[in-house]
This record gives C-alpha cells, structure tokens and sequence, in this order.
C-alpha cells in the first residue's frame, strides 16, 4: 500500500459504525458485570433465562428457549447474516478482491488463530474437556478493535485501519469454518437434506438475479430452522443466506449494499450490545487466585494477548521480509505491532465459541471462559493503545 491510501466512503460509513459500536457494546458488557455482582444479579440472572415460546405449522414444531438462547441462536444468525455480507463485499469489490491485498490479512489472520489456539492447548493438553475449547481465543472483536483506532485517530494510518479490518473479516471467516467443522453436536441427515433444499432455492434466486431482499430472508428463516434442528449451530445460515445475496440484481442496484448499510445500525446499537449484556455477566464474588490461574482462563487470556500479537505480527513480518507481501504503507512497525496486539480484543466472538466449546457443563466453565475472554481482551486494548499512543501521529 502507498502512503496516500485514503478511506472509501464505504469505509468511513463502516469505521464510523463500528466505533460508534464498539462503545455502546463496552457499555452493555459493563453494565452486566456490575449487575451480576450487585444486589440486582438475582434479577439479572433472570432476566436471562426469561422463557419464550415459538410455535410453528399450528404446534408441529415448537421451540421454546430461554431468551439467552434466542439471542445467541436467532439474533446471532443476523450478526453472521452481516459478517457474511462484509465477507462478500470485501472478497467481490472490497479490499480483498486482488491476491496482492489480501495475501497478508489472510496469512495474519491465520498465523492470529494458530498461536492462540497452540497457546491454549499448551496449558489444556492435559485434560479433553478443556481442550475443546482450543479456538475461544482465535477470533477478533472488530467493533472493540476499530472503535480503539478510530479513537486513536491520526494515530494510526488509514493503512493500518484497512489492514486491521481485513484480518477481523478474515478472522471472522476463519471462526465459521471452525464453529461448523469442531462445534457441530449429533446430525440430523433429514435436516441437512432439508437446509440443502433452502440453499438450492436461494442458488436459484441468486442466478436469477432476483432483487427482492425479503425474499432471500423468507427462505433464509427455512434455513435456519432446518439449520437449527440439524445439529451444526443455526447461526451459520445468517452465513450462508448472505452469500447468496446477489452484488448486482437485474436492474443493477445491489441487494447487498442495500442490506448490509441498513442491518449495521440493527447489529452494532441492538443486537451486539444485547448479546454482551446477557452474555458477559460474570459473579466476581468468592473468586480466587485459583479461578484467575485455572488453565481455561489463563490459556484464554494469554491466547489472546500474546497469541494474537505473536501470531499476527510474526506471520505478516515474515511475509514481508521474505518479500511476498508490502508492510502497510505509512506505517512503522512498531505502530503495526501495537495494530497486532489489538488483534487479541476477541470479545464477541470468543464468548461465542466459549459457549458453543462448554455447553452444558457446570457453571464454572462458564466463568473460566468469562474471565480469560474479559481480562486477555482488556490487556490487549491496553498494551495495543499503549503501543499506538508512544508513536507520533504521521500523515494518513
């Protein structure tokens, strides 16, 4: 990249919702820690588990749920219905639709789920039911980590900014592939022919070109249900449903674009911040150095703060030096390393998997998860901000 990189429109309309986002999202995940660790955390931990009913085909088919699993399994499905949306944009007309860009985020953003996940192991590979949480410090929080150099300002060039998205995207891309392939329970073969089916239909809209968005939703719900009762985790058709979305319809408007500028202010202001609010809660009461040094917690948090920048710089460092890729234009390294370190923010996503990783298992794998995720993400903001703030800014 060339010093004289400059922020699409497009990109300023993301960074600015994702900072914005990152915020709002830090302030629901405070207000559950503070409530799960007040006289309110009875009515909290209520509030979670408020029942809901849903009653498909007249009774044939009821879900009933506990609104933590609504939000996890449903409103979920519309955060990875966006990241699939983000990922075909940036792979069809974004940042990475020429090999030469997206060979470093790619690589990076491997070497960052790598280390992380060789880091936990080293401390769970004594015990199976630990191990399965191997990828909870694979992924990167884009909201927290673009709302930390968007605040950062001229502080970080506008190369780094693109760099930093690209490796989330692909970090995000990388956790799909791993929640399907590792955190998928007993299949159902009638289901999947059933999701098959849902894909089929929305293959044939794609080609057809249709434009109509609700249509695509219509038959995206069918697919998450069949999704849903299949086994492999439903969020995965928000996915799969947003690939299918066509960059161009026949009158040559785009679908995409259209779904992806309006669902933003939806995921960032509403269902993120719910997702953290019903999800980071976490009693601090009666904790011990023990809980703080468990293997869960500690693989965790330092899969995130040293996995993360390890694994990113390093892999980007030796691409560069081996010539097969350029450092970011307008950068010097050491504001790329603090960009790195950032990388280990893995808030949403590592709560996510944590959750899929431990299901059903007593509590205290639950505050593990919590601990590691909250206190390796929060050392990561601090030292990559650290990093960042020594430098003096340069021209973006």
């Amino acid at each position: 990249m060339q010093t004289t990189t400059r922020l699409t429109p497009g990109l300023k309309r993301f960074f600015g919702s994702e900072s914005a986002g990152g915020v709002v999202l830090a302030l629901a995940a405070i207000a559950a820690l503070i409530l799960s660790n007040s006289a309110w955390a009875p009515a909290y931990l209520a509030f979670t588990q408020i029942p809901g009913e849903l009653n498909i085909g007249r009774g044939a088919l009821v879900l009933d749920k506990p609104l933590i699993v609504w939000v996890n399994d449903l409103w979920m499905a519309v955060f990875f219905f966006l990241v699939g949306l983000e990922i075909k944009r940036e792979f069809v007309s974004g940042e990475l639709a020429q090999r030469s860009q997206a060979v470093l985020p790619a690589v990076a953003a491997l070497g960052g789920m790598a280390v992380p996940a060789l880091i936990y192991a080293a401390f769970n590979w004594h015990n199976s039911v630990n191990l399965h949480g191997w990828a909870i410090p694979a992924a990167t929080d884009i909201a927290f980590a673009i709302g930390i150099v968007m605040l950062l300002g001229r502080r970080v060039p506008v190369s780094l900014k693109i760099f930093l998205t690209a490796v989330a995207i692909m970090d995000d891309l990388g956790a799909i592939v791993v929640i399907a392939l590792f955190y998928t329970s007993h299949l159902s073969l009638a289901m999947l022919a059933a999701a098959a089916g849902c894909l089929a239909v929305l293959l044939a809209l794609n080609r057809a070109r249709v434009g109509r968005a609700d249509v695509y939703i219509v038959v995206g719900l069918a697919l998450w249900l069949c999704v849903l009762k299949s086994g492999v985790h439903a969020t995965l058709a928000g996915v799969a449903t947003a690939l299918f979305i066509p960059s161009l319809d026949r009158h040559g408007q785009s679908p995409a674009e259209s779904l992806e500028h309006g669902l933003h202010p939806w995921v960032a202001f509403l269902i993120l911040p719910v997702f953290a609010f019903t999800n980071a809660g976490v009693s601090l009461r009666g904790l011990s150095p023990a809980d703080v040094l468990h293997p869960i917690s500690l693989g965790i948090a330092l899969g995130l703060l040293l996995g993360k920048a390890v694994g990113v710089f390093g892999t980007a460092w030796l691409m560069i030096r081996l010539g097969w890729a350029s450092k970011p234009g307008g950068a010097n390294w050491m504001q790329f390393f603090g960009v790195c370190v950032l990388c280990g923010i893995g808030f949403t996503m590592s709560l996510f998997i944590g959750g899929l990783a431990f299901a059903g298992l007593p509590p205290d794998f639950d505050t593990h998860v919590k601990l590691g995720v909250l206190g390796g993400s929060l050392l990561s903001g601090i030292a990559g901000t650290l990093i960042l703030m020594r430098r003096p800014s340069q021209a973006a």
